[in-house]
């Protein structure tokens, strides 16, 4: 949960979804763990909960529970373990997942449920997101109902990413506390493994995903990731809700990582960013050569085997300057490392995760490029909305559901839109995008077309409002078999 510890998209997303729920007048509590960049002090945690024991397999593990309640009023609940949490990362380093992650986010969700009790809470829902936290709702309808309040709490489980599912080997199970009639084909065993993910889509009383789109791909072979069948079998209770972002945390006109601030009504400062990203990578400082950002992980899923032809192939043109920013798989770090090093006039790539510079590329990019193969949903198209940098994607999951190809004649849509997943249609795309530039009346009608886009988290929040009433209402049973 941003703004204490995040890798992508979900740390934004919980922290601000539940700052907008709230807005609502609801009352929100947040859990997640204290990990190592959540230091006590730093951000003045108060302790909410000393310590109390639970059994995880065979062994009594020792819990405290610090809290912080936030500025908007949501109360947010830091599960503390050092053996599990103190560590480099959150989910694993680059040579790979930790090994434990089962034992570490059984852990956290039984201990979640355990603190919640002793807090005396009573949720009306209980919102789980990823399969960090699938087994919860398989807990709220088993094992915990010994606590009142539990037996009236309903679930929402929200998939971010269908690929990540948490799958284990079945030695893993005796430590989630259940019995073993639950590892069977129509509860948590998923091809021969122990899926925390499938637990969530089996047992949450609905299960939502991040764009309408995105809802209905998962529900097929090709994006369904092996769990197709589960979400068919579930298809009236399954639904997408776009994300949003916090229009005050993504504000040009109040950025103070930004060189210039700039809105759609004085767009000015927009070209003295694109001067200095151009001057920073030490590009050529001219506002007519197209500048074109990239800022996402360095996988395939975000497109990089279709990306890697058509930068050579730009190397040979050299109309455009693209600058560059991610981590990921070791393949692709040296092969655009390689590009870079005979396109220094052009191309500009950084290997890092680098917040602040994320937000000079959008402020600097005229264009920001996401020809991922697919996409729940994306933040990196919407933040380029806001920030007056066009997005050019593919039309796939939330990228679809958000942009709208622009139309020269009637000036409608708010960035460039190809459908197959090819080097040739993403090149074409990217060529449409820089002849549209060059004119500058259409240009500059399609950049306000994409600042004034509206995907603030004010309508999303709306829509899971409805639902989370409609889930209260809802009783779904999972029979012992």
């Amino acid at each position: 949960m941003a703004p204490f510890a995040k890798t992508g998209g979900l740390g934004d997303v919980v922290g601000s979804l539940s700052s907008a729920v709230r807005a609502l007048g609801h009352d929100v509590s947040v859990f997640m763990p204290r990990y190592r960049s959540i230091d006590i002090q730093q951000w003045e945690l108060e302790t909410a909960v000393d310590y109390f024991e639970l059994i995880v397999g065979n062994q009594l593990e020792a819990t405290r529970v610090f809290s912080k309640k936030l500025a908007n009023g949501v109360k947010v609940y830091f599960i503390e373990h050092p053996d599990y949490f103190m560590r480099e990362e959150l989910y694993g380093t680059l040579i790979g997942d930790y090994q434990d992650n089962d034992r570490r986010f059984i852990y956290f969700q039984r201990a979640a449920l355990k603190a919640a009790e002793k807090l005396k809470l009573a949720p009306d829902i209980v919102h789980c997101h990823d399969w960090q936290t699938g087994l919860v709702p398989v807990y709220l309808k088993t094992t915990e109902t010994g606590y009142a309040p539990f037996q009236k709490a309903r679930s929402v489980f929200t998939i971010h990413n269908l690929a990540y599912q948490g799958n284990f080997p079945p030695d893993s199970f005796p430590a989630t506390g259940l019995g073993w009639e639950f590892y069977k084909s129509d509860f948590l065993e998923f091809y021969g493994k122990f899926s925390f993910m499938k637990g969530g889509l089996v047992f949450a009383d609905a299960v939502s995903t991040v764009s309408e789109r995105y809802s209905r791909e998962i529900q097929t072979k090709e994006f369904g990731c092996g769990m197709e069948g589960v979400l068919a079998a579930r298809k009236d209770t399954v639904t997408g809700i776009i994300n949003g972002i916090d229009p005050r945390d993504w504000d040009p006109a109040t950025d103070r990582d930004i060189d210039a601030n700039y809105s759609a009504q004085d767009p000015a400062g927009k070209k003295l960013n694109k001067a200095a990203l151009q001057k920073e990578n030490g590009f050529k400082i001219d506002p007519t050569i197209p500048l074109i950002g990239f800022v996402a992980r360095l996988v395939d899923q975000k497109g990089l085997d279709i990306l890697v032809p058509v930068l050579e192939l730009l190397s040979q043109q050299q109309d455009v300057q693209l600058v560059l920013l991610g981590t990921g798989e070791d393949q692709y770090h040296q092969i655009l490392r390689d590009i870079a090093k005979k396109s220094k006039k052009w191309l500009g790539v950084h290997i890092l995760f680098d917040p602040k510079m994320a937000k000079k590329i959008y402020a600097g990019s005229d264009m920001i490029l996401i020809p991922s193969y697919y996409e729940p949903c994306g933040l990196g198209q919407i933040i380029g909305l806001r920030y007056g940098a066009v997005p050019i994607v593919r039309a796939t999951g939330g990228l679809a559901d958000t942009i709208e190809d622009f139309e020269p004649a009637s000036q409608r849509g708010n960035g460039f839109i190809f459908e197959e997943y090819t080097s040739d249609a993403l090149h074409a795309a990217m060529l449409r995008a820089v002849k549209t530039f060059k004119q500058e009346k259409l240009w500059k009608a399609l950049v306000k077309n994409a600042m004034e886009s509206d995907f603030s988290w004010n309508a999303s929040a709306k829509k899971y409002e409805r639902l989370y009433e409609t889930v209260k209402r809802r009783t779904v049973k999972v029979e012992k078999t």
